[in-house]
């Protein structure tokens, strides 16, 4: 469902979500993975295919896309990930989804997860799984999270190399859920974030 989730303040961003949860969420039939999840090294064009996903976006909805970001580990040079570009949408409003959604479906983009109460955060599938179309409305504080884990993967090797030791033990893993994988990596996670986040401020 979600790759990750940056803010710590909030109880159910520590813990693992629920199948329950995930359902409820999820659009259409929750698929189960029941297997270990493919990572795999670091492909010099994922960079490109962002950039034909981003193309793909902005000429669906024009406007109305005000900020796309590649994110995740595809967009960290050196890191394995699935192979999967992580995309941020930024709208006016996630919530109104008849001003972005049936644009997004028109160019194979498919709707999966509807969080209302999480920033009013969206997930479409690109054609083909070829990638996670993240959406948040204007001014959402996990945009900038999620902007600086990247920055700071990109610039800090040791904790690049912590995260990929970290995903390739886990990627190995049965687990019923991908959302469940991504779960496991929360702790790691926190704690490369709060190195990002003190950096900041000094």
């Amino acid at each position: 469902m979600v790759q990750y989730r940056m803010d710590g303040e909030r109880e159910d961003q520590r813990t693992p979500l629920s199948e329950d949860y995930l359902r409820e969420h999820t659009v259409g039939e929750l698929r189960s993975l029941s297997g270990p999840i493919c990572v795999v090294d670091y492909d010099p064009e994922w960079p490109q295919s962002f950039e034909r996903e981003a193309e793909r976006i902005r000429k669906s909805l024009g406007g109305r896309a005000l900020r796309l970001e590649h994110v995740g580990s595809t967009s960290v040079p050196e890191l394995p990930a699935k192979p999967i570009i992580d995309i941020v949408l930024v709208v006016a409003e996630s919530d109104d989804e008849g001003r972005y959604v049936p644009a997004l479906e028109a160019a194979g983009y498919c709707l999966r997860v509807r969080e209302p109460d999480w920033y009013g955060h969206r997930l479409l599938k690109g054609p083909g799984n070829s990638a996670n179309l993240h959406v948040f409305s204007s001014g959402c504080p996990e945009i900038e999270l999620m902007v600086r884990f990247r920055d700071w993967l990109r610039t800090n090797k040791d904790d690049r190399e912590r995260y990929a030791r970290t995903k390739r033990a886990l990627a190995e893993r049965e687990w019923k859920y991908t959302q469940n994988y991504a779960d496991a990596k929360t702790a790691v996670i926190a704690e490369i974030m709060s190195r990002a986040l003190r950096a900041a401020t000094t």
